[in-house]
């Protein structure tokens, strides 16, 4: 099965796969005259922005929703991995690929929004199978990324939060790994069969609690080594070159494994982002499109950089070869994963690293399956405006708590290669539909900034700007209108009267 799995991973993520993700995050950047820097400002004020209505949920909530699948084990056991195989330098290009992600989440984000409409219950629904039958007229292929991501997100990936999670369990309490999938499970059954609205209260108290907890205990491991701290940041920009020795023959390793696994943490362009940011309610769907692209920055400047420095300060790494020798091994025996950063604090703050790191483990790996559950959902959605079939979201349920109970029980290899891909299944479908359908994006924020330059609360309307099958918006604006009519009216009766 390894063999296999492996075997596929390495089409799925073959070079090709690696550029295209540094280059679109880069073209991006470019067309947006690096909102990412311009706009840094507005993301964070627009975070806690925004009221929530029956159709959706606030622009903070839909910000955790969309943190919750972004910090996850990718930020913990995800790190170590990168830094194993591809050495210190690949954090340097998570950070490259979180950079240069923001334009991409912003784009993709911003898509989710203008397409999204609401479902049976009135409740928003969007994302890249939405935006690619509205906006590309491609039906045919929203079904398949539709189907790629229930297999995906509903199958393969919540195996690698489940895996993190056990074994994070069994390292810090001596706990069994099929009774901590089996309390996982529960408790995710509690949550998921109380639909969108309850996933979203939980990780809007849930999410900030545990990133802010994990980072200020990475900060003071950091203070107790401050002396270290300029050198830690010189062997990760020089290895990120090759220039530091030992490294330089990992070079390409570095640049691949800090891709994949930037990818996998923050998740820009892999078409994950854009499910929660269409259930915001929003004025304009630029507004969710910048607060999604500063999400990129808090999984993998703040939180994937805690780990990685907390890790390589304390030296609680190893670093392996092209061809499996050691060329670091500060941990013998020790396997790439949640064992890197238990030990790092364990080494600073003896008996505290295991317990600490296995609850955090278990916040950011949980709240992350709640996360791909949702978007798996919300394909279920997608595709039941069509087939009717209510039972596929129940068959969806059971499904994805069996994953989460065999991937707790499996090698962490098999997890983590699973999960690799529905990652880079979605990814590939993702960027090529938000590389043809870029221009109302675009649209969307020249306008924005011009409300804004005037002084306005920006506004969306689709017509005005050219935008077709933007039909929520349309329908609306025109309720909207209608009403102020009506108000108008009235006002004048009341005058008459």
């Amino acid at each position: 099965m390894s063999d296999l799995v492996n075997g596929i991973n390495g089409y799925i993520w073959s070079l090709p796969l690696i550029y295209l993700c540094l280059g679109v995050g880069l073209y991006f950047s470019l067309r947006t005259r690096f909102l990412q820097i311009r706009h840094i400002k507005e993301m964070v004020r627009l975070m806690f922005k925004g009221e929530d209505s029956p159709a959706g949920i606030t622009s903070f909530q839909a910000l955790t929703l969309s943190l919750s699948g972004r910090v996850g084990t990718g930020n913990i056991a995800g790190v170590a991995t990168a830094i194993t195989f591809g050495g210190p330098g690949a954090v340097f290009w998570m950070w490259v690929v979180a950079f240069l992600g923001a334009g991409t989440a912003f784009v993709e984000s911003t898509l989710a929004q203008i397409y999204k409409e609401k479902d049976d219950n009135g409740l928003y629904r969007g994302g890249p199978a939405y935006y690619i039958e509205k906006g590309l007229g491609m039906k045919w292929y929203a079904w398949i990324f539709a189907f790629a991501t229930i297999i995906g997100c509903g199958l393969l990936l919540p195996g690698v939060q489940a895996n993190s999670i056990a074994s994070g369990i069994e390292n810090a309490f001596g706990i069994s790994t099929s009774v901590s999938a089996a309390a996982v499970v529960i408790m995710l059954g509690l949550i998921i069969f109380g639909g969108v609205k309850r996933i979203a209260h939980f990780t809007q108290v849930v999410v900030p609690f545990m990133a802010l907890g994990y980072i200020l205990v990475a900060f003071v491991i950091i203070v107790m080594h401050i002396e270290m701290l300029p050198d830690v940041v010189g062997l990760i920009v020089g290895s990120a070159f090759g220039m530091k020795a030992g490294f330089g023959a990992i070079l390409g390793l570095a640049i691949e494994w800090g891709v994949k696994r930037g990818i996998y943490s923050n998740e820009a362009g892999q078409g994950t982002g854009p499910h929660p940011a269409a259930a915001a309610e929003v004025s304009h769907p630029a507004k969710q499109g910048l607060v999604q692209g500063f999400s990129v920055y808090v999984d993998t400047l703040f939180v994937c950089t805690a780990t990685a420095f907390m890790i390589i300060i304390t030296g609680a790494y190893n670093v392996m070869g092209k061809t499996g020798e050691a060329i670091v091994e500060q941990l013998p025996g020790v396997s790439a994963g949640p064992g890197y950063t238990q030990a790092a604090v364990e080494s600073v703050m003896p008996g505290f690293g295991g317990i600490f790191v296995a609850v955090a483990l278990f916040f950011f790996a949980f709240t992350t399956i709640l996360a791909y559950y949702y978007i798996a959902e919300t394909n279920v959605a997608y595709i039941n405006r069509q087939v009717h079939r209510p039972w596929l979201t129940f068959l969806l349920k059971i499904a994805l708590m069996g994953s989460v109970v065999y991937g707790s029980v499996k090698t962490a290899e098999l997890a983590w290669g699973l999960g690799d891909i529905g990652v880079g299944l979605m990814a590939w479908l993702n960027i090529v539909a938000i590389l043809l359908l870029q221009k109302p994006a675009l649209i969307a924020l020249k306008d924005y900034e011009a409300q804004k330059a005037q002084g306005l609360d920006p506004t969306f309307d689709p017509v005005k700007l050219g935008i077709k099958n933007a039909d929520i918006w349309v329908k609306d604006n025109k309720a909207k209108t209608g009403t102020a009519a009506a108000d108008v009216v009235t006002d004048a009766q009341t005058e008459r009267g």
